[in-house]
């Protein structure tokens, strides 16, 4: 068998959330391989509206393996309100949502550091979501991470000393921050994701292709946002075309099925960065008004223009 993987091939916000639960009957697995929680997928079902940042969107059918894998960033506050939510709709989760040891946690401290960042950019800002996307995936490149798999293994020694870490440039920046409550409500997150089956989401995967399981790859964002491909430096913090499902499930190249490009008949985009298309004008305004054009996450108004084929 081979993974099928869905990109989006824009700035984000294409709808890839929508097809991923039209095409989910045809799967045994979905599988999330890139971004956090700055990507929200908004499904209504039965007249109730939900937003999905982190859990991938196969949850809503019943029988469906859903997995989190290690190319995603995941917030513990978030992704315990999330989930609750979802387990209120009457959904289970506990049973068939499956998370990766090797995904990055984002630290209260890296949602500071995410808002440190940009005041001290000025006008150069880049306009990040602020959920400490950025500064996680720093830390897990500079080989300063903490994982989800460290829950298991001297947790409050390994989140001691990435917090030290973080306040020592917070302080050479000068940024006034108060961590009280967002470190309590990530604390309770932890509590609660050590309810939920870590695995190691590559072995996963693959034995799952092994058995004969159709795999669904979602990612998260747009191929214009790709941190090496899209329009630098106004981009994400991952790789967000195909390539980011091999490197953010483990899966070899060779496994790659079919890959399904979501694109909207119209262009939009969240936060700053180049858009040749742009309208400034009524028309720009109607689009973004019929489209309900405003961030599942964030609740931006959405930048809108014309279709850009030649991007």
């Amino acid at each position: 068998m081979k993974v099928d993987v869905l990109l989006g091939l824009q700035w984000g916000d294409e709808g890839k959330g929508k097809v991923v639960d039209v095409l989910t009957p045809r799967y045994d697995v979905v599988a999330r391989f890139q971004g956090g929680p700055n990507a929200g997928h908004t499904l209504e079902f039965e007249g109730q509206k939900y937003v999905l940042r982190s859990i991938p969107s196969g949850i809503f059918q019943g029988d469906k393996v859903n997995i989190i894998g290690n190319g995603v960033v995941l917030d513990p506050a978030l992704f315990k309100a999330e989930a609750e939510s979802l387990e209120a709709s009457g959904h289970n989760l506990k049973e068939r949502l499956h998370i990766s040891k090797k995904a990055h946690l984002i630290l209260p401290t890296h949602r500071i550091l995410d808002a440190a960042y940009e005041a001290a950019k000025g006008d150069a800002k880049v306009g990040t979501t602020g959920k400490g996307i950025g500064p996680t995936y720093t830390d897990k490149v500079s080989r300063n991470g903490v994982r989800v798999g460290d829950i298991l293994h001297n947790f409050d020694q390994k989140y001691a000393a990435a917090k030290a870490r973080h306040e020592q440039i917070l302080k050479s920046l000068n940024y006034e921050y108060d961590l009280t409550e967002l470190e309590k409500a990530w604390l309770e997150g932890i509590e609660y994701l050590k309810q939920f089956h870590f695995v190691d989401s590559e072995h996963e995967v693959n034995n799952l292709l092994k058995d004969g399981k159709s795999v669904l790859c979602e990612g998260a964002q747009g191929t214009m946002l790709d941190i090496d491909f899209g329009s630098y430096p106004f981009v994400t913090s991952s790789n967000t075309v195909c390539a980011g499902a091999c490197t953010g499930l483990g899966v070899a190249p060779n496994r790659i099925g079919e890959v399904y490009g979501i694109f909207k008949a119209y262009c939009t985009r969240v936060g700053a960065g180049p858009f040749p298309s742009e309208l400034f004008d009524e028309t720009g305004d109607k689009m973004c008004t019929l489209g309900h054009e405003f961030g599942s996450v964030t609740g931006r108004k959405r930048r809108c223009g014309w279709i850009d084929l030649v991007a």
